[in-house]
């Protein structure tokens, strides 16, 4: 589905961004890229989007067709004077060919398609963030730290949300986090950025079947492993 090869974003003082990264993602993956801050995670999310072109190297996505790549930020970026189910049919040319009753059932937001942001909770703003970036079908999900704003509980129930997501459309998820416990539960693979400007420092495959036990021993050792790599205690 995507593949990148010796791909390199910096900027003008030569330490932030990423260099000479490689690695290649399945259709119907889910990957998370995991790091610590400045290491480049977000800035190859924009270079993946196509939101920054100013990169080295090559970046092939395949099979991509007439189908968009699906972006979702750290806030919901709503507009205010639209309600629910005008901010997720926001962007679509065809709005009469499109059942936008479908996505807020599939985020769980059946009753509130008449509802302005004002009135959602942090938590179902993103849902609606979350219907928004589906309707246009994305043959690749892109996701910056979504849920890093959010109570603890609203983040799992929203992580258990992307997992139906993913098992219902087999949706391909590219996932940036500083939260391991996160990546562990929802990726099949991890790729770990460290330094600056940031580098693969490794790779992870999570074998474990979902939805996972979040206490699981298996994903504890491998919580230790991720730290021993970016050398956290």
């Amino acid at each position: 589905m995507l593949k990148v090869e010796n791909a390199s974003r910096t900027f003008n003082n030569g330490l932030a961004g990423f260099k000479d990264l490689s690695f290649a993602i399945q259709e119907g993956e889910t990957v998370g890229i995991l790091g610590t801050s400045g290491c480049g995670k977000s800035t190859l999310l924009r270079v993946l989007s196509g939101l920054d072109a100013g990169f080295e190297g090559d970046i092939v996505l395949a099979s991509l067709g007439e189908r968009p790549i699906g972006m979702i930020f750290q806030e919901p970026r709503l507009m205010p004077w639209l309600t629910v189910k005008e901010n997720i049919l926001f962007g679509v040319k065809d709005k009469k060919s499109v059942d936008v009753q479908e996505y807020l059932n599939l985020v769980g937001l059946s009753e509130f398609g008449n509802h302005f942001p004002k009135d959602l909770s942090g938590g179902m703003a993103q849902r609606t963030a979350i219907a928004r970036a589906l309707i246009g079908e994305p043959s690749v999900l892109l996701l910056d730290e979504p849920f890093s704003a959010l109570d603890a509980f609203t983040k799992m129930q929203l992580q258990d949300l992307l997992l139906e997501i993913q098992e219902i459309r087999s949706t391909t998820m590219i996932i940036v986090t500083h939260d391991i416990d996160e990546a562990l539960y929802l990726c099949d693979r991890i790729l770990i950025l460290g330094g600056q400007p940031g580098r693969l420092e490794g790779k992870l495959s999570i074998e474990e079947a979902k939805p996972r036990d979040r206490g699981d021993s298996n994903l504890a050792a491998k919580k230790a492993k991720i730290l021993d790599v970016l050398h956290i205690e």
